[in-house]
């Protein structure tokens, strides 16, 4: 698969509240989980926050995204999220690419590319099958800042093994 990296496309506020996920993915580096953050905003409010606990809480469905949506649904009283953007510090695995796509997230915006587990645009672009509802993607968005984040958690990590 020939992998091209998209030029990420800037609205106004996109800065803030992909700062918003990066304090959240620091939340995750101070608790030892892999950095990275999510915010889910409808209108110009952020709704929900996430991050990443699978570590703290021993469970694989503890992903940033997972949680943000998860907090959305109960905040607005429904799983449809229809008006709602998110914001999320990586790429989206498959898992949470699901979970985007089912819960009619209208925007994406992420940070930093997963080449190998990332499945808007890297490892595969779930935006690109007949799906009913699949979100507009936004990649790249802050990706130096947010991809330093995860470059620095790493080397800790590989420094203690």
């Amino acid at each position: 698969m020939n992998y091209t990296k998209a030029q990420p496309v800037f609205r106004r506020g996109d800065e803030i509240f992909m700062k918003e996920a990066l304090r959240y993915a620091d939340f995750a580096f101070r608790r030892g989980e892999v950095p990275v953050g999510a915010v889910i905003v409808r209108g110009n409010e952020i709704i929900s926050r996430g991050y990443n606990r699978r570590e703290f809480g021993k469970n694989a469905l503890f992903h940033a995204e997972i949680s943000a949506i998860d907090k959305a649904c109960k905040k607005l009283g429904g799983w449809r999220l229809v008006g709602c953007d998110m914001y999320v510090t990586l790429e989206p695995c498959p898992m949470c690419a699901g979970a985007i796509i089912n819960s009619r997230i209208e925007n994406l915006y992420f940070g930093a590319y997963d080449l190998k587990n990332g499945c808007f645009g890297s490892l595969m672009n779930m935006a690109e099958y007949p799906f009913t509802s699949k979100p507009f993607v936004h990649g790249g968005i802050m990706e130096k800042e947010c991809s330093q984040k995860l470059s620095e958690f790493f080397a800790i990590l590989r420094k203690k093994h």
